[in-house]
């Protein structure tokens, strides 16, 4: 393990998308660590079964199915992680999703999907999230799983709209950790962008089931493991050192 979570040993935190992909390696390196953590995704069976191999290690982990683009759902999902471990301490917004529908003739339900998930369900996770950590000591930190999507534009012409929340989620870091300063809180908030990483995400965006296999096998990518590992980098530096935004990519990923 790359960095020490000892520091952080009996906190709280609260990861969204945590059924798989980078998600779950964020939920298992932290509960591994002695963090309480409480995972969102709608795959309740896929986060059942992470609680039962969780608590055979002996980590606690709080599964919480939810649909984050029901605003309900997301503050009942933070009511309840407060009701049981007491607060919020670490947020990652790490939910999110991609369609490959084009503006000239892309279907607008999939836009509101894509800004329901990635910027939306952000935002209201990260404003309930934040109150807690403020009532309990105006410490913590927001640490949202981004893109490289939002730091220039795809290949070729499709994704425009994934990259334009992607976008979005780069504007509301900064705007966050501006809020956050004025205020004079000592939250801190961190992106991280990936570029590929070998997920479910490419079969998602593309709607062929098989599609990771020719995305992912072009060079060797980044896994869910080394993305959770710069998490756990964030979150333990000093409390006077804000990690704004780590950018990843493969080595072999030319855009």
């Amino acid at each position: 393990m790359l960095h020490d979570l000892e520091g952080l040993k009996g906190k709280v935190a609260l990861v969204t998308g945590a059924s798989g992909g980078i998600g779950e390696a964020v939920a298992r390196r932290l509960a591994a660590g002695g963090l309480k953590v409480a995972g969102v995704a709608r795959r309740a069976d896929r986060l059942q079964a992470l609680q039962a191999e969780l608590a055979a290690a002996g980590g606690v982990f709080l599964p919480l199915p939810a649909d984050v683009r029901d605003a309900d759902a997301v503050q009942g999902a933070v009511a309840a992680t407060i009701e049981r471990f007491g607060g919020v301490d670490v947020l990652v917004n790490n939910a999110g999703l991609g369609r490959d529908e084009p503006l000239l003739d892309g279907d607008p339900a999939a836009w509101r999907e894509m800004l329901d998930v990635n910027v939306l369900a952000l935002c209201l996770f990260t404003q309930a999230a934040i109150a807690s950590m403020r009532a309990r000591g105006d410490v913590g930190h927001v640490v949202h799983i981004g893109s490289m999507a939002g730091h220039r534009m795809p290949a070729g012409t499709s994704g425009a709209f994934y990259a334009a929340t992607k976008h979005a989620v780069r504007a509301l870091t900064e705007g966050l950790r501006r809020e956050l300063h004025a205020a004079g809180s000592g939250v801190r908030v961190t992106a991280i962008s990936p570029g590929y990483v070998e997920t479910g995400f490419a079969a998602v965006f593309t709607g062929q089931p098989d599609a990771g296999g020719v995305v992912y096998g072009q060079y060797p990518c980044v896994q869910p493991a080394e993305i959770a590992d710069l998490v756990v980098f964030a979150v333990t530096r000093p409390p006077h050192v804000q990690i704004h935004d780590l950018l990843v990519r493969p080595l072999g990923q030319p855009a």
